[in-house]
């Protein structure tokens, strides 16, 4: 099928409770100043106990789908991608289907590839719509990250928060626009790294999981940091020259809002100014696949994406995996 895919619509949401650095400050040892200065976070969003990550998938979700002038029954593929699922199974996207009213003839599905999950799920629903049997896409990244934090870790608790970001995809007739090229990759010899250990199949829950917090984000972020600076400023060299274009064609850049100096430091890499880059890490923190989708959901509603230009998505997280995508925008 020589028809292009195009973002045909964005949603998001973003809890309404907010947590400040000083109020985490008021039950681990850190203060605003050290979170700020080492990551760029001034406060994040925590979803309610009660809400699900196809709670939250459900309203960025029916956002995208009015944005893109649709209805739920025009979709014909649902990706959910998520570290946080309701449950192990059956997958999210299976509940998300059941909640928008989606009809059930179509498939519906999770990914699971960290930070890098949008990237993933984007490419997988766009070479699924290249065999013409899909006209509409549903990508959703929803994360309730709170609910696997080590609240008496300092080192992770301050950087993560909750969010769910959707877009829709869809054939277009024009030409040469829409998602123009997708570099994905992976590396599963370091997945010590960054991990949830307990609660799979290799270490199933019991008293001793619970009780040596074995069910929360494992991190070391220093080995976080230099694999990613270095990861995402290659990848997003690498789909640039594939497609033929050069960095200082990129209109925007959204990457993956882990850390400010990693952002900053793939911005330089590509020689882009920082105006060329959306960054929201300071509001909401690491949201994990969400980050992209909120970005841009944020990004077009502030003007700063226009017909014709070339977007960039980057990311990078546990796997340890990677993704960049190439976009004209239509």
């Amino acid at each position: 099928m020589n028809k292009s895919i195009i973002i045909a619509g964005t949603g998001s949401y973003l809890p309404e409770k907010i947590i400040t650095n000083h109020d985490i400050a008021k039950t681990v040892d850190t203060s605003d100043e050290w979170v700020y200065t080492r990551s760029g976070i001034k406060e994040r969003r925590i979803a309610k106990s009660e809400e699900a990550a196809s709670d939250m998938a459900l309203i960025s979700a029916k956002r995208a789908i009015e944005n893109a002038k649709l209805k739920p029954e025009d979709i014909d593929l649902v990706i959910v991608t998520t570290v946080t699922p309701d449950m192990m199974f059956p997958s999210t996207a299976c509940i998300l289907q059941a909640k928008l009213g989606i009809r059930n003839n179509i498939p519906c599905f999770d990914i699971e590839a960290a930070c890098s999950g949008f990237v993933y799920g984007v490419e997988v629903a766009s070479k699924m719509m290249k065999s013409g049997y899909y006209k509409n896409a549903l990508v959703v990244s929803s994360e309730k990250l709170s609910g696997i934090l080590d609240w008496q870790d300092r080192n992770t608790c301050v950087l993560f928060g909750d969010g769910s970001g959707a877009v829709v995809l869809s054939t277009s007739e024009e030409k040469d626009v829409g998602i123009l090229d997708t570099v994905l990759g992976a590396d599963g010899s370091d997945t010590a790294t960054l991990k949830l250990p307990a609660g799979g199949s290799l270490m199933p829950a019991s008293k001793e999981t619970v009780e040596n917090r074995q069910h929360f984000i494992q991190m070391n972020g220093r080995e976080v940091f230099k694999h990613a600076v270095k990861i995402m400023g290659e990848k997003s060299f690498e789909v640039i020259e594939r497609y033929g274009i050069t960095p200082n064609e990129i209109s925007l850049l959204i990457p993956h809002q882990a850390n400010t100096r990693i952002i900053e430091s793939v911005a330089k890499r590509l020689k882009l100014p920082m105006e060329k880059v959306f960054v929201n890490i300071e509001k909401y923190g690491n949201t994990s696949s969400a980050s992209i989708p909120i970005a841009l959901d944020e990004a077009l509603k502030a003007g700063k994406i226009k017909k014709g230009d070339y977007i960039l998505f980057v990311a990078f997280g546990a796997g340890l995996t990677w993704g960049a995508t190439l976009v004209k925008w239509h």
